[in-house]
């Protein structure tokens, strides 16, 4: 127990988590503290590029074993189960109505690929190599979420559910699945010889790179959380810290059951622990406006996210160490 919470500690401490708790304590001061929007996204697409290529190169490098399958059909039903669970909850624990329980639940089932780029680093740093596929588990659970938040949706009125013309296509090409698959699969393609040549670029920077980005986010979910209080029920509250923590046991067990490295398990409890806010609320304001942005984006950045980057990793970490002996 002492090496687990010793453990725990020492990733709680490494700089990228406390860059982040750096910029919620600016946003909570109200520092004019800031980077330019320009600059943070520049850093997004760095991120995702990097871990993409990196990824598809592991690959290419270790070749693809039986357990790629059974993880991306793992990664398919728990994004579309989880919403369900999800919705289950917030009906019993707080008064949202159907609209907006639907749309905070779709958040639920898929990923934060934020989340999962610092699960990868916390993983490299404790000397963990995780299966490079999950690269593109990830970005197969981006989109069944939300086809799971429009069926719940439907169940009680067909008629809203109707999904307008151009949803799906832009869920599939959103920014960040492009750039993602698209990299994983040009590093599966180059492979090794591919990764040398431009190994200072997305190596050696990667780490100072997040440690900036996640500043941001920071205070981004600073200014979110002070500016969003009134919806912030007591309920909605403990829901956005339950949720990760069902999420998780269920992409334990998927993991222990598909036989991932230990790595591999962390990274799956991450992408089953994490919410969206990015590609679903952008989802959500086409298939339901009517919808609360404010309820579901302060939960899932400044509830989950942060509970996520802060105690969630160090204890998934933990676990998985703990139960696959790694």
């Amino acid at each position: 127990m002492q090496g687990t919470l010793a453990l725990a500690m020492d990733n709680l401490t490494s700089p990228i988590i406390l860059f982040f708790v750096l910029g919620v304590i600016a946003a909570f001061a109200r520092s004019d503290l800031s980077i330019p929007e320009a600059i943070a996204k520049g850093l997004s697409i760095y991120l995702l590029f990097a871990i993409g290529f990196k990824g598809g190169a592991s690959v290419a490098s270790h070749g693809v074993d039986g357990t790629l399958a059974l993880s991306l059909l793992a990664g398919l039903v728990l994004s579309f189960a989880l919403p369900v669970i999800a919705y289950a909850l917030l009906k019993g624990m707080t008064r949202l109505s159907v609209t907006d329980a639907a749309a905070v639940a779709g958040h639920y089932g898929s990923i934060s690929i934020v989340t999962f780029v610092a699960a990868s680093s916390v993983a490299t740093t404790a000397g963990l190599s995780p299966e490079g596929y999950m690269v593109a588990v990830a970005a197969v659970m981006e989109a069944p979420a939300i086809l799971s938040a429009l069926w719940i949706i439907a169940r009680s009125s067909p008629a809203s559910a109707e999904m307008e013309e151009g949803l799906i296509r832009e869920i599939l090409l959103n920014g960040s699945i492009v750039l993602l698959v698209g990299s994983f699969l040009i590093g599966w393609i180059t492979g090794d010889e591919g990764l040398t040549l431009i190994e200072p670029f997305i190596v050696a920077p990667f780490q100072g790179v997040l440690c900036l980005f996640l500043l941001d986010m920071g205070l981004v979910a600073g200014r979110g959380l002070r500016e969003a209080r009134s919806v912030l029920t007591p309920g909605l509250f403990a829901f956005g810290v339950i949720m990760p923590l069902i999420g998780s046991v269920t992409g334990l067990g998927a993991g222990l059951l598909i036989g991932l490295s230990t790595g591999g398990v962390l990274l799956l409890m991450t992408l089953a622990a994490s919410a969206s806010y990015i590609a679903v609320p952008a989802a959500m304001r086409v298939a339901l406006p009517e919808a609360n942005p404010s309820i579901y984006l302060t939960l899932s950045l400044g509830v989950t996210f942060p509970f996520n980057l802060t105690l969630g990793i160090p204890l998934y970490l933990a676990v998985a160490q703990t139960l696959t002996g790694g």
